[in-house]
């Protein structure tokens, strides 16, 4: 299946100042495949899994020479390993920590060669050893995003137009009613490239649920390899629990128990580290960048994936397939995890996104903005409203408060796009025809 990050990966490819590449992302975004795909470009690809196969990772154990290194692996694979022409993929690299520190040494003794490396708990190794300033370059990866699924859906075409940058979203009543179907079809499954393999493939939700069943075992399996035994408990409920918080402040003691701040922030913190849930921040949102104004202590939490977090809540999706229009207009939170989602999946991988919302807490003007958006210079408020309809007093608010600073507010709902002076309305879909500037137009 097509990437985004294809455009990135051919990119470092041809840099002629190409540094070591490490590929960052949870588990199951597709991290392993987007490599194998880069290199069908090569004459070569030489992968070793250090985790399948642990003695490649004593090759790295003894010393950090990468020509010693090379000549090693040139030996154990067979393979040439020819500068230009081959391409280096060292995966679950986390297994030997040294051999992420190696990485600097292929850039400053031997640049002509392509190195890649990724990893599921890439992260964890990082802390361990650092990661050294300007000699390693890093990609990040998240699920597929509703556009990526389009191109996988055979809809090419609906893609193209989402992302037109010669003319505002005008669609028809039918191409709104089609893409309505294929939100509620993404919002059902997520964008984990598996398990839209398998709908692709099948067209069978049980299919489906039983890949997204396994993709959460496996993530389960994983806490015992980052978290100290007497965390796992605590990390298994934050888990459990932050799928249903989608869209509030998160509060420690609105989780279910007894448990303490103290017991269960750290274990936020692993998942957030695992790449498994995202921090979206408070900001007071006055001007760029808006981790100036941010409080760390103010936050709610996003899930890696839509698909996944109605799995863990056990959500009756079937509407969502049966009747989409209506079943999306009752979407809630949802609908604000998936415009969370898609910002993250079209944001610039070279460095990792950070998202933020604002929020005002007063007794007799309470209001919230869903999402603060950094574009063209200015801070865009975004509001999530899944119906067609919907008050907008929180926006409202912003923008007054904001009067003279911001151009304009967001909102995302469902119906048809409409531009009403500050108020730019777009229908739940249309997250990548707001970011199609930054969006490379050659990955498909």
């Amino acid at each position: 299946m097509k990437r985004i990050i294809d455009h990135y990966l051919g990119e470092w490819k041809q840099r002629p100042d190409r540094k070591a590449l490490l590929l960052r992302g949870a588990r199951q975004v597709g991290k392993t495949y987007a490599v194998r795909e880069l290199g069908k470009k090569f004459d070569e690809l030489v992968e070793i899994n250090l985790e399948l196969n642990p003695e490649y990772g004593e090759v790295f154990s003894s010393n950090l020479d990468p020509n010693r290194i090379l000549r090693e692996l040139r030996l154990m694979t067979g393979k040439r390993l020819a500068p230009g022409s081959s391409l280096l993929f060292i995966d679950e690299i986390q297994q030997q920590p040294l051999a992420i520190t190696a990485l600097r040494y292929f850039h400053e003794k031997t640049p002509q060669i392509h190195v890649i490396a990724a990893g599921s708990l890439l992260e964890f190794a990082i802390e361990e050893v650092g990661l050294p300033v300007g000699r390693v370059a890093s990609l990040h990866m998240y699920p597929m995003s509703f556009l990526e699924f389009l191109v996988a859906r055979g809809a090419q075409s609906l893609a193209e137009h989402l992302i037109d940058t010669s003319s505002s979203l005008s669609i028809s009543d039918p191409v709104h009613e089609r893409l309505l179907r294929l939100a509620g079809e993404y919002l059902v499954l997520g964008g984990l490239p598996e398990v839209i393999e398998t709908w692709i493939k099948y067209e069978d939700l049980n299919r489906c649920g039983e890949v997204l069943d396994m993709i959460v075992t496996a993530y389960r399996q994983d806490f015992a390899k980052y978290a100290k035994r007497h965390q796992i408990k605590y990390v298994d409920l934050v888990f459990n629990e932050v799928p249903s918080m989608t869209g509030r402040k998160f509060k420690y003691d609105a989780l279910p128990g007894t448990w303490k701040a103290r017991e269960l922030s750290p274990a936020l913190d692993l998942l957030c580290k695992a790449s498994v849930v995202h921090r979206v921040t408070h900001s007071s949102g006055n001007a760029i960048p808006l981790k100036a104004e941010s409080d760390p202590n103010r936050f709610k939490a996003l899930f890696l994936d839509v698909g996944l977090a109605q799995r863990i809540m056990g959500a009756d999706v079937k509407p969502w397939l049966l009747n989409p229009p209506v079943a999306i207009g009752n979407a809630g939170a949802a609908a604000e995890a998936f415009v969370g989602q898609e910002l993250l999946a079209y944001s610039q991988p070279w460095a990792k996104e950070e998202l933020y919302y604002w929020h005002r807490e007063a007794r007799a003007s309470n209001a919230e903005v869903d999402y603060l958006l950094p574009m063209e210079g200015s801070v865009i408020p975004i509001e999530v409203k899944s119906g067609a309809t919907g008050r907008l007093l929180s926006l409202r608010a912003f923008l007054n408060e904001k009067r003279g600073k911001i151009p304009y507010g967001i909102r995302f709902c469902g119906q048809s796009s409409s531009i009403h002076e500050d108020l730019h309305s777009y229908a739940i879909y249309a997250v990548p025809h707001v970011l199609r500037r930054q969006i490379p137009r050659d990955w498909f």
